[in-house]
C-alpha cells in the first residue's frame, strides 16, 4: 500500500517524536573524568548494558587539570560524579566536604587498602596506575645511552636533555611520581634526599609535560630516549610496535588510584549511585584489568605482557591522607624550582 505523502509525512514527524521523548527520558550524568581517552568509550558501553535509561556526559582532562576545575567549582558544583580520578585528589576534595559517602553493592569485594577508611567510603579505588619509564632502544643504542635501572641512574650526565616526564601540578602521574620520592628520599620541607634527587633530574629533564601519557608516546617516536610515565601507556605503545623497554627502577615505584566518587553537588543521586554500583562490579573490574595490572577487587586482572608479576610488590607504600594534605605545599615549592622548563599549552 502506498503512503501519501501527507501519511508519510506524520509517520516522520510520530517517529521524530518518538525518538525525542526516548531521549528525553534517559538521565544524563556529568562524569569529570581524567580516564585516558582511548578507554572512555569501553567504560561507557559496558556501564550503558546495564543502564541504558543513564547517558554519561564527560568532562575530560588530566588529573591536574580536572582536580583544579573541581576546586575551583567548590562553591557552584556542575560535576554529577568524578570517575578515574586519584584518590589523592579524592581525599582532598573530601577533605573539603565535597563528596557524598556512598557504599556501593560490590564494597565488600574492594581490597581495604584501595578505598576510603569511612564508612560508607567517600571514594574508592577502580584500579592502580603506576610509574614505569618508557625507553626508547634504538635511540638509546644510537646515542650509547645506557638502560637506567634505578631513579638514581637518571641523574648520571649520560641523560642530560634525554628525559621527559609530567609535570606533577597537571598530571596525576607526575605527582605520584613526586610523592613516591619524597617517599624514598625523604621530603624535610625542601630540604630532604627527595629534593636533591629531583635537583639531580632536573638538570637532565629535556622537558615537563602536561600529561602523564605524553612522555612515553615521545620516548616512543624517538623524540626524546627516556619518558617517566605509566604501566597502561608505556605497555599499550609496546603492543602497538614502539621501540621501547618498560623499566621499572629497583627503588620502587610511585602510584595511585583511579578512583570514584559522587559529588555533593550532584541533583541526580539516584543515578549516580547506579554509576557507583557498576563502577565497583566485577564487570568493571575486569575491563579495568584490560588496561591495567592491578584492579581494587583482586584476582581480576590478566597479567600484563610487559608488566612484571611481583609489580604490586613494587610499589611505595602510599600515605593518601599525606599526599592529599600536602599536595599545595609540594606543588609551590615544585614550581618554583623546576617549572621552567615545562612545556607552553
Amino acid at each position: 500500500m502506498r503512503l501519501s505523502i501527507l501519511s508519510k509525512s506524520l509517520l516522520l514527524t510520530g517517529l521524530f517524536a518518538f525518538a525525542a521523548a526516548a531521549s528525553a527520558q534517559k538521565t544524563q550524568l556529568l562524569v569529570y573524568t581524567a580516564l585516558e581517552t582511548d578507554q572512555l568509550k569501553a567504560y561507557q558501553e559496558g556501564f550503558n548494558k546495564s543502564y541504558p535509561d543513564i547517558e554519561l556526559k564527560w568532562v575530560r582532562d588530566s588529573t591536574g587539570v580536572i582536580t583544579a576545575k573541581l576546586l575551583a567549582e567548590k562553591a557552584n558544583p556542575q560535576a554529577d560524579a568524578v570517575m578515574g580520578v586519584a584518590a589523592s585528589s579524592l581525599a582532598l576534595m573530601d577533605k573539603q566536604g565535597m563528596l557524598i559517602p556512598y557504599a556501593p553493592l560490590n564494597l565488600d569485594a574492594i581490597m581495604s587498602q584501595y578505598r576510603d577508611k569511612k564508612q560508607p567510603p567517600a571514594w574508592f579505588g577502580m584500579d592502580v596506575w603506576g610509574a614505569t619509564v618508557c625507553f626508547n632502544t634504538v635511540e638509546a643504542k644510537k646515542k650509547n645511552i645506557p638502560k637506567p635501572e634505578t631513579w638514581q641512574d637518571l641523574t648520571k650526565p649520560v641523560y642530560k636533555g634525554q628525559i621527559v616526564m609530567p609535570n606533577p601540578a597537571s598530571s596525576g602521574t607526575g605527582y605520584f611520581d613526586v610523592v613516591a620520592w619524597l617517599t624514598l628520599f625523604g621530603d624535610k620541607d625542601g630540604k630532604g634526599g627527595g629534593w636533591k634527587f629531583m635537583d639531580g633530574l632536573h638538570e637532565n629533564i629535556a622537558q615537563y609535560t602536561h600529561s602523564g601519557s605524553k612522555p612515553c608516546n615521545m620516548a616512543g617516536s624517538g623524540e626524546f630516549t627516556v619518558g617517566i610515565s605509566f604501566e597502561y601507556r608505556a605497555n599499550s605503545n609496546k603492543a602497538k610496535g614502539a621501540p621501547i623497554d618498560l623499566v621499572f627502577p629497583k627503588e620502587g615505584l610511585g602510584w595511585d588510584l583511579e578512583a570514584f566518587a559522587i559529588h555533593k553537588g550532584t541533583k541526580k543521586l539516584d543515578a549516580a549511585k547506579k554509576l557507583a554500583d557498576w563502577v565497583s562490579s566485577k564487570d568493571a573490574m575486569l575491563l579495568y584489568g584490560k588496561n591495567f595490572a592491578i584492579t581494587a577487587q583482586p584476582g581480576v586482572a590478566a597479567p600484563l605482557a610487559n608488566v612484571p608479576k611481583d609489580y604490586e610488590a613494587r610499589l611505595v607504600k602510599l600515605d593518601f591522607n599525606y599526599a592529599a594534605e600536602q599536595r599545595e605545599r609540594i606543588l609551590k615549592e615544585w614550581t618554583a624550582r623546576y617549572d621552567g622548563k615545562t612545556e607552553k599549552r
